[in-house]
């Protein structure tokens, strides 16, 4: 890849390009293997955000920590994540200790610390998605930092984002930002994982996320303080690049790693789709749905050319939803989109496959004009 691409790339995280900003930090570079703040390199990262904040870009900081910080003070094994009490646990001790080391150095770089803790619920319902991008925008509005974290205290198995890449493409989506830069203990997508491969390459511009990228992932966590692994990021690259916004994995080990990305330093970003209109980003990247609606090839090609999606087309419906969830479009060959559902679950499966003419006699009410209609349904 040319130079000159890679820092065009990297310039596009950059203030005179990206008037807010999504920085994430994982728990490997934020506490060190004994469970303590890695509180002089967390010193620099706070020198480069109060540098962005003086260059005019808003910054959202997403940390993770607690459980690793929390588990050190409880005494819990495996980084408090032997189970789901201890990670809870864990979380609601260290979640103190994070905000109050985070609000003591933003507060000495002259900048105010903002706390909002985000379960899956807050992201995935669309009224309080709004109500969360309402909170962030006006923290912004008013010079704040906000410091973001999943809920872990209350977040069970089943409502958890799991990771912090994820519920950082999502804020981001909320917040209205341009870019996202998940600061990690890799510098970017390699080819093969570089510890079992001394043939990978660092990969550094990424136009989309095609299965051939995915089969580049490594899952795991490689400091085991963590959740997530390079597949989670390439999963928030998705949810970012399907709301236009760029997302960049740069190596956060070194001093001053805002500035050093900045100045071109090597990393990872992932360009953003363009045109993407904001509930429809916000369909894409739901991580969760109440339902499955699948559909014939025709049906499926009259998605792709702009159509609402009929009755007549949906072949099976499963789930138990109500209408106005959101459900998943599967075709022939998988998943292509989700919509919010135009029935319930009982009046879909009485219509699928059925005409209009004939939706009326069985609905016992005229019928609507879509299964899934156009303005609220997204391709993936």
């Amino acid at each position: 890849m040319d130079a000159a691409v890679v820092q065009s790339a990297a310039a596009a995280l950059a203030p005179a390009a990206c008037a807010r900003l999504v920085v994430k930090i994982g728990s490997s570079l934020l506490v060190d293997p004994a469970g303590a703040v890695r509180r002089e390199w967390l010193a620099t990262v706070v020198t480069d955000i109060a540098a962005r904040r003086a260059a005019g870009q808003q910054i959202v900081i997403v940390s993770s920590g607690a459980i690793a910080l929390g588990a050190r003070r409880l005494g819990l094994e495996r980084g408090g994540r032997a189970s789901l009490e201890d990670a809870q646990a864990a979380a609601a001790v260290g979640q103190v200790g994070l905000s109050a080391v985070w609000e003591g150095l933003l507060s000495a770089a002259g900048l105010t610390m903002a706390q909002v803790l985000l379960t899956l619920g807050d992201l995935e319902d669309r009224r309080r998605y709004l109500n969360a991008a309402a909170t962030i925008d006006r923290l912004l509005a008013l010079g704040a930092v906000p410091v973001l974290n999943e809920n872990d205290t209350v977040a069970t198995t089943e409502i958890r984002f799991g990771d912090n890449d994820r519920l950082a493409a999502r804020a981001a989506q909320a917040a209205g930002a341009q870019g996202v830069l998940l600061l990690s203990d890799v510098d970017g997508l390699y080819t093969a994982n570089p510890s079992r491969d001394p043939d990978a390459r660092l990969v550094p511009v990424v136009r989309a996320v095609t299965p051939a990228i995915e089969a580049m992932a490594d899952s795991g966590s490689s400091s085991g303080l963590g959740s997530g692994g390079m597949a989670s990021k390439l999963a928030a690259a998705k949810i970012a690049g399907a709301a236009g916004i760029a997302l960049a994995i740069a190596d956060g080990r070194p001093l001053h790693p805002l500035a050093r990305f900045g100045a071109g330093g090597c990393g990872t970003i992932f360009l953003g789709r363009t045109g993407a209109r904001a509930k429809k980003a916000w369909l894409a990247g739901r991580l969760t749905v109440a339902g499955t609606l699948t559909v014939d090839a025709g049906a499926v090609a009259a998605l792709k050319r702009g159509k609402s999606l009929l009755a007549a087309g949906v072949t099976q419906v499963e789930g138990k939803f109500a209408r106005g969830q959101v459900v998943a479009l599967a075709g022939p060959d998988g998943i292509i989109g989700r919509g919010l559902a135009g029935y319930d679950a009982a009046d879909a499966r009485a219509i699928m496959g059925l005409r209009g003419e004939a939706q009326a006699a069985v609905l016992g009410y005229a019928p609507r004009a879509a299964m899934v209609h156009a303005d609220h349904l997204v391709l993936l």
